[in-house]
């Protein structure tokens, strides 16, 4: 119940639905002098989600500044947060990646460097599962197969959501008899870092982060990228409005 009524107002917060709904009401009602305001404020909102300077600018405000490889500590076990294989498409012999594969890549590359011993993957088969995998099996096969040995690869692979990634790790840690007080390394997206850190201090883990796979970019000043339109603008808006709305409603529900 909680997950539908989550997505439900994260449909109604999006910002191609404000402006849809804005366009289609303006449209209806255009004979009306606050018709016409509607419409005219739909279009005002379309120009503004797909601006890609105003986009980035968003994205730089909100994501954290990336950690390079050398400051960071030499920690036991790095954690993983999945959503980063296209869980829709099956195969066995391979990984399809969406976005966010920095966040295994980059973990490799942490452990490759000795800052960290072992690799801890979090993140099970999603709520609507159609591969029958779970993705931390599916990026345990890749870890396989870029040659890490199975023993430095941890899989907690039942949890379906970032309240449930923190919570199952500490689970999984103590049935198998690994301390929870030491410190450990979050490897997740830079614009969802904020819940996940949250949840897992919440849980009594304490982390240090590696943000990675970032959406914003270095402030561009020329002419596409403050003034042409850009689908993908409205798409990064739609990614922060539903981790805003994620990490109010995780809060009121107390994950966070």
């Amino acid at each position: 119940m909680f997950f539908y009524l989550s997505q439900f107002l994260s449909f109604l917060a999006m910002p191609l639905t404000i402006v849809l709904i804005l366009i289609l009401s303006g449209t209806i009602f255009i004979k009306r002098k606050w018709g016409k305001k509607l419409l005219w404020a739909g279009v005002g909102l379309l120009l503004f989600f797909t601006n890609p300077f105003l986009s980035n600018l968003a994205l730089l405000a909100w994501e954290p500044d990336f950690k390079s490889f050398e400051e960071i500590e030499n920690h036991e076990i790095g954690i993983v947060l999945t959503g980063v294989t296209n869980l829709s498409k099956t195969a066995y012999d391979r990984t399809f990646f969406n976005k966010g594969a920095d966040r295994i890549t980059h973990a490799l590359q942490l452990y490759r460097m000795g800052k960290i011993k072992k690799i801890l993957i979090t993140g099970g088969t999603g709520l609507n599962p159609v591969n029958p995998q779970s993705e931390a099996e599916i990026l345990q096969r890749f870890l396989l197969m870029t040659g890490v040995p199975e023993s430095d690869i941890l899989i907690e692979d039942q949890s379906k959501n970032t309240a449930q990634n923190a919570q199952f790790t500490r689970d999984f840690l103590e049935k198998n008899g690994i301390s929870t007080s030491q410190e450990f390394v979050l490897i997740t997206s830079a614009f969802h870092m904020t819940r996940a850190k949250g949840c897992f201090d919440k849980v009594g883990l304490n982390t240090v982060t590696f943000p990675v796979d970032y959406y914003s970019h270095d402030v561009k000043y020329d002419i596409p990228a403050l003034i042409f339109p850009d689908a993908d603008s409205i798409s990064y808006w739609h990614k922060l409005v539903k981790e805003w709305i994620g990490i109010l409603i995780y809060n009121l529900v107390g994950y966070m």
